[in-house]
């Protein structure tokens, strides 16, 4: 009768991360940039974009538009941080070539439209348009499985997360 009392209880909660793009998926550890590929930033997964339109992975809220455009943060709705960052050192092209349809403290779901980005501009300019989404806060996950995809569209589940 009293073991019940002693055993921990997992509450965990699982947040499945969508596609944000339609492409190639490959692990976050094949980006060809360290800081994404050592997971310095957090874990998650990168996209080789087939086309240029991005959509919200989550239900959230958008909490970071860079002033460059090339990157994008979400809160889900149970705080998983998020970062979806548009090619590789995109920031230098100061915005050129990016729409963001989003602001910051804008709510959004899942498959929402974010932003578009000219895949042919960034490659013209000799930017890699491999699509790194990091977890930025990996103090509130306790797991992250990759789905083994290899070619995602819009809504795909990428990523299970069990939250703390």
């Amino acid at each position: 009768m009293l073991k019940g009392l002693f055993q921990k209880k997992k509450n965990s909660q699982i947040e499945e991360v969508l596609s944000p793009m339609r492409g190639k998926v490959i692990p976050v550890t094949e980006v060809p940039d360290p800081v994404f590929a050592q997971r310095m930033m957090g874990d998650g997964i990168a996209i080789i974009p087939k086309s240029e339109k991005v959509v919200s992975p989550v239900n959230g809220r958008v909490i970071q538009v860079f002033p460059t455009k090339h990157a994008i943060g979400i809160q889900s709705e149970h705080g998983l941080e998020l970062l979806i960052h548009i090619g590789l050192e995109t920031v230098e092209l100061k915005g050129e070539g990016f729409e963001v349809f989003v602001e910051e403290d804008q709510r959004v779901k899942a498959g929402d439209h974010l932003a578009n980005v000219d895949l042919a501009y960034l490659k013209r300019n000799n930017k890699q348009v491999v699509t790194p989404m990091i977890i930025t806060n990996m103090e509130k996950v306790s797991n992250v499985e990759a789905s083994n995809q290899k070619e995602a569209s819009w809504g795909d589940v990428l990523l299970h997360c069990s939250l703390k």
